[in-house]
């Protein structure tokens, strides 16, 4: 065959010995076909290296196979980007293509003429990667029943009647401070994220409960408010040095904040984990290479974003079987990563 021509489903039909029916039930994978007629033709798609036209099992199944993916944040934080990076590669093994938005701003109100370009270019779902800070989430209840396809939630605190995939924050939150609380560490302070993110208030949260469950009452000068920046750690342990002196051990709502408190504390003259241990949240990549190692709060932002396209997906799945789709509310496990941060050696 002329390599400059593409094969199309009818040279590998005719090579194969079969219809073009036959053919398109292998290729999309359907069980009324022998195991041998479907070895020999895949061999022959092999062989011809042909490509399945796209826009034709569009026309076919009545679908476009694209998502739709609103996001928010890329360039600013570490996390929607990690989160990206699984949205694309499970989207390309369930040979969907993406369509990207990114919002200019977390609370940006204009959302309906969004879904509207959204909807115009025929997606088969939309996922909303942006995360849930201050009121940014009040358009769900008055908009999203006129969004005539599946919409999938990312950071978003659970309700009913919404598909949400999440971080299981206080969990983690939880596993921090009960293992400063096990090292020995009574006197814990927090470093939060920004209080009108819903991660932020969870991973608080947390830490609040987790201390008054050990008796511990705790007082608002054990708590400092950073915006996940580094530059923000070290103004909040700055302000925390202060009104809380005797503070022996801090739980940084992220590794970065964390970054700049090991820092400064080394500067202070400070040891670490002896004067003071610090646990972080995130594992970020770069966490093991802190000085010292930081103990951290592990959740896998690349598998929260396979999950939330194959949950969508699966939405989209119950939807061509006329099947009701059942809305769920999924949170992702953490773990806790011991380092030299909080345990000496």
């Amino acid at each position: 065959m002329n390599m400059n021509k593409r094969a199309t489903i009818k040279h590998v039909a005719k090579a194969a010995g079969v219809s073009t029916q036959t053919v398109s039930r292998v290729i999309n994978d359907r069980p009324d076909v022998s195991p041998e007629t479907r070895e020999r033709i895949q061999q022959i798609i092999e062989d011809l290296d042909y490509q399945p036209s796209a826009l034709a099992r569009s026309l076919i199944q009545q679908r476009s196979f694209t998502l739709g993916v609103v996001t928010s944040g890329l360039r600013d934080y570490i996390g929607p980007s990690r989160t990206l990076n699984g949205i694309t590669s499970k989207a390309e093994e369930l040979s969907y293509a993406l369509l990207l938005m990114e919002l200019p701003h977390f609370d940006t109100e204009n959302i309906k003429p969004l879904l509207q370009n959204l909807i115009s270019h025929h997606v088969d779902g939309i996922v909303w990667a942006v995360p849930e800070v201050g009121e940014n989430r009040r358009w769900v209840d008055e908009i999203l029943k006129d969004v005539p396809v599946p919409v999938v939630f990312l950071t978003m605190q659970p309700r009913a009647g919404v598909t949400t995939v999440s971080v299981d924050n206080y969990s983690g939150g939880v596993l921090a401070t009960q293992h400063l609380l096990a090292r020995g560490y009574s006197k814990i302070g927090h470093i939060s994220g920004p209080l009108d993110w819903w991660e932020a208030r969870q991973r608080k949260q947390a830490w609040q409960e987790t201390m008054a469950r050990a008796g511990s009452k705790v007082e608002d000068r054990q708590c400092a408010e950073g915006n996940w920046t580094c530059s923000s750690g070290e103004a909040a342990f700055k302000q925390l040095l202060q009104s809380y002196p005797e503070m022996d051990a801090v739980f940084v709502a992220n590794d970065q904040m964390a970054l700049s408190v090991l820092q400064f504390a080394h500067r202070k003259g400070m040891n670490i984990p002896g004067a003071l241990a610090v646990v972080g949240f995130d594992n970020i990549t770069e966490s093991p290479y802190f000085w010292p190692a930081l103990t951290t709060i592990n959740h896998d932002q690349y598998e929260l974003g396979c999950r939330v396209i194959q949950e969508l997906a699966n939405q989209i799945e119950t939807l061509q079987r006329n099947e009701k789709i059942e809305p769920l509310n999924i949170l992702l496990s953490t773990e806790l990563i011991v380092r030299e941060s909080s345990v000496s050696r």
